[in-house]
């Protein structure tokens, strides 16, 4: 095996000069089972893609600063929150690949600003946003807004992701989307406060394995997904044997299943993991237009301390983003006549069985710090079916609501909730 390293071939730590194309030169010179090292420095770079057979490795110190050109993303075929279609390539890309690693104590940086007030403005009410919304377009300005992630993994398998950290991506941070044998190891996400930030997204992969990872962002922490809508029921491409244990989430919105649903979701275990200060604990949403399955869930071992909501089933989320006017779309792109291509009638409700929740811990360190211990809302017409939920102690504001569900199990559940002042909306949109 031999090491390069990326400064041999050009590549300034300075981060004053763009070093794409150094960078990608070294990584066409890695042999298989070679290691390319970043070392410590600055090192500004647009869209990287990767090769089978290597490891990239981020030396403790290394940085890896996403450029605030689009022009150094180039667009691909990729999918973006469930929609097949082109989008501007991420900082790292790894498709169409086999046994590819990235290790070491370095960061990727995504800069993502720049991208954060192209979606939402300086105010978080204007951009793209803003002028969407306010011509009834709030359900395809996220796909229209295109805005870089740090990492896509995408039809690829037998990939270690360990040990560095990925901070402030444009859009999601790790996004691993029509891959197998995927393993995320003590990684690190740190965002602030950019939209839809999710720190690790896994969309219709199947044996993935998250552990000791840990997650701050501004939206799902960790999420699981099936795509979106005709053709993505068509693919049938479901999310399964999924395992996300031993992880930290702090800032964020917890631990979700969906809202793309159509392919299916199955075989997901979810155990020993802690929240802190999270919006969410457990959650799936969906909704009427999504179909698909959620099926032989296990949530299990899990502490929580001050989450709003620590277990939330909304099965129709988000009215706005799921739905929306759609009028004629003959002149439109591609992408949006996807979207407007639902799933319909009975078929659109997400069939939610065999979901057994149990060994939850969650308390509030203030009885000022509102919470909700359940909002679980099946559908009327297509209840969740069998859910147990087991071994649970709550400290919350309010009980909530469980509704729309056949064959509930409640064996050993505690909540203790105390009235509260605080006006806080029944729905969670983020």
């Amino acid at each position: 095996m031999t090491e390069r390293n990326v400064c041999d071939f050009g590549a300034d730590p300075s981060g004053r000069l763009v070093s794409t194309a150094a960078i990608q030169r070294a990584i066409a010179e890695t042999g298989h089972n070679d290691t390319l090292v970043i070392p410590a420095g600055r090192f500004l770079t647009g869209s990287l893609f990767l090769k089978s057979g290597m490891t990239l490795h981020l030396e403790a110190g290394a940085q890896l600063l996403g450029s605030q050109s689009l022009d150094d993303y180039p667009l691909i075929d990729t999918r973006v929150a469930g929609i097949d279609m082109r989008w501007p390539a991420a900082i790292i890309n790894i498709i169409d690949c086999h046994d590819v690693s990235i290790t070491g104590g370095g960061t990727i940086d995504g800069q993502g600003l720049v991208w954060w007030q192209r979606f939402w403005g300086d105010d978080e009410r204007s951009g793209m946003l803003g002028d969407y919304s306010a011509r009834g377009l709030r359900w395809v300005v996220d796909y229209d807004c295109q805005r870089p992630r740090n990492i896509l993994v995408y039809e690829s398998e037998r990939i270690t992701l360990r040990d560095f950290t990925s901070r402030e991506s444009g859009f999601w941070n790790v996004h691993l989307c029509y891959s197998r044998h995927i393993t995320l190891d003590s990684v690190q996400i740190s965002n602030s406060a950019g939209p839809s930030t999710d720190g690790i997204d896994i969309d219709s992969c199947e044996q993935v394995r998250v552990e000791r990872c840990v997650v701050s962002c501004n939206d799902d922490n960790i999420c699981i997904k099936a795509g979106r809508g005709q053709e993505a029921a068509s693919k049938a491409r479901s999310a399964r044997d999924i395992v996300i244990r031993d992880c930290t989430l702090n800032s964020g919105s917890g631990i979700t299943l969906g809202s793309e649903t159509s392919g299916g979701i199955e075989r997901v275990l979810i155990e020993h993991n802690r929240f802190n200060g999270t919006g969410v604990g457990f959650r799936i949403k969906s909704a009427r237009n999504r179909g698909g399955f959620i099926r032989d869930i296990k949530v299990r071992h899990l502490q929580l301390v001050d989450v709003r909501f620590p277990v939330m089933i909304q099965l129709n989320w988000f009215a706005q983003y799921s739905y929306g006017e759609r009028g004629d779309l003959t002149d439109k792109p591609d992408h949006w006549r996807k979207l407007a291509d639902d799933v319909q009638g009975e078929a659109g409700l997400t069939h939610v069985s065999n979901l057994t929740l149990e060994n939850i811990s969650a308390r509030r360190s203030e009885s000022s710090v509102f919470s909700r211990a359940f909002f679980i809302e099946g559908y009327p017409d297509r209840p969740v079916s069998a859910l147990t939920l087991a071994s649970i102690v709550i400290d919350a504001s309010e009980f909530g609501k469980i509704s729309g569900v056949n064959g509930l199990v409640l064996h050993d559940v505690q909540v203790t909730a105390a009235d509260t002042t605080q006006d806080v909306n029944d729905t969670y949109e983020r």
